[in-house]
């Protein structure tokens, strides 16, 4: 199961996410803080300003009526607050505030709680003591605009950041799925190099590398091609010159030699050629009981060939990509295994399967990884006549470039199989291919 956090959208998407998440969260209690701390400073200056105004207009117009919440109290009034030691510490600090603007030993209290905000100041030179109203010290626990505008623009930020992410993992995703093509042997167009200056580099080295490569395997295919073409006229003359000798076990022995070495040159061109095929679709399961069939009637060993064929009739692959496959790996174990020879297919949650396996003796571990490379032969269980080496090699090259995949393997001590995997999602392309061939 693929999870969306492994790929680098995911992951970008996700540190995105949580850099704005922090930085926001970070800012909104900076910006609270301070908040807090200019409504104290507002609270005492305006608290300061009303004393001194109270201080000025009782020396200067004693007669006229105070402001409304503005009073002074005898000094003997019983409404007079206690000094309380107990304050919270936001209000403890606003009442050292206000003392420290007030003259040296200036008297400084609150009113009760749960009434209106009210500050008690007496300096030295008071008669009275002036009460003033202050403003709320605490914020207002609700949600407010603030929030409201936080989450526009955490919103708008995180869309951004996202398209940004997205437009600097979809070259990578491009060249992922290149080399990907690439691995599999699929032809692989110029990949655009877009993106920082690092990743243009690295799909321009890509895409250089492709070419030579592409130009190096043309190249060989060439060579073979025309080597082995070459090769066709002058066998097909010795044959026909081994059948008019008269020494009957002198013509069979040279008949052979020539059979084995046309078969070679069949090889060579097969492996050499590079182009798509355009057969038409058919049934793998129905296909492969036709192929079994016809080589239990033309082998001597025909019954030792059995089908388990249960992949189902949505399982298609181009009929001669098909019977190149299943001739070389039939061909393969009755040169090498041991009967009986199973052709399986099957259907899993996530592909179809082809399978050949035979119970002979298997290959070797350490010569399992060589043991599709082209023009190797294993000695001694890979001898004989009419082997080129490419048997193996020519079926990974047709099972890639059907869009599958392949593994072969010794199968639980009971000899080889040669494992094949095709995705579903390759399967219409390859039908799209053939009827547009059409």
């Amino acid at each position: 199961m693929r999870r969306p956090i492994d790929s680098l959208f995911g992951r970008l998407a996700l540190l995105v996410v949580a850099v704005l998440l922090l930085s926001h969260f970070a800012w909104y209690a900076l910006m609270r803080l301070e908040r807090s701390q200019l409504q104290t400073r507002y609270a005492v200056e305006e608290a300061t300003f009303l004393v001194d105004a109270v201080r000025q207009h009782v020396a200067r117009t004693p007669d006229q009526p105070l402001p409304s919440r503005v009073k002074l109290v005898d000094p003997a009034s019983p409404d007079v607050p206690a000094a309380s030691a107990n304050m919270p510490p936001p209000l403890a600090r606003f009442v050292e505030d206000v003392r420290d603007r007030m003259p040296a030993d200036t008297q400084v209290r609150v009113g009760p709680p749960g009434a209106p905000p009210m500050l008690w100041v007496r300096a030295v030179t008071d008669q009275n003591w002036i009460v003033v109203p202050v403003q709320p010290l605490r914020m207002p626990r609700s949600l407010d605009r603030t929030v409201l505008w936080l989450v526009i623009i955490f919103s708008f930020a995180v869309m951004a950041a996202l398209f940004a992410a997205w437009a600097l993992q979809r070259p990578l995703r491009l060249l992922a799925q290149a080399v990907a093509r690439f691995g599999r042997g699929l032809p692989v167009p110029p990949v655009p190099e877009r993106g920082p200056r690092e990743l243009r580099q690295l799909t321009h080295g890509f895409n250089q590398m492709v070419q030579e490569v592409a130009r190096t395997e043309n190249d060989r295919a060439v060579m073979l091609a025309g080597v082995a073409h070459d090769l066709k006229t002058p066998l097909a003359r010795l044959r026909l010159r081994a059948e008019m000798m008269d020494d009957a076990k002198t013509r069979d022995g040279v008949v052979r030699d020539v059979d084995s070495m046309t078969h070679i040159v069949e090889q060579f061109l097969l492996f050499a050629h590079d182009g798509a095929d355009r057969s038409e679709p058919v049934e793998v399961d129905a296909q492969c009981e036709r192929v079994v069939r016809s080589y239990r009637a033309v082998a001597t060993s025909a019954p030792t060939v059995h089908t388990e064929l249960n992949a189902g009739p949505s399982f298609l692959l181009p009929a001669a990509t098909l019977d190149r496959i299943l001739s070389n790996l039939i061909d393969n174990a009755h040169a090498y295994g041991a009967p009986p020879v199973v052709v399986a297919t099957a259907r899993t949650p996530q592909s179809f399967t082809l399978s050949i396996s035979d119970s002979g003796t298997g290959i070797a571990a350490q010569d399992l990884i060589n043991a599709s490379r082209p023009f190797v032969r294993l000695d001694p269980a890979r001898g004989g006549n009419g082997h080129s080496g490419l048997g193996l090699a020519i079926v990974e090259r047709l099972v890639r470039r059907a869009g599958g995949e392949w593994e072969i393997g010794n199968h639980g001590g009971r000899g080889l199989r040669v494992l094949m995997s095709f995705p579903f999602d390759v399967l219409p392309r390859v039908a799209t291919a053939s009827e547009n061939a059409w």
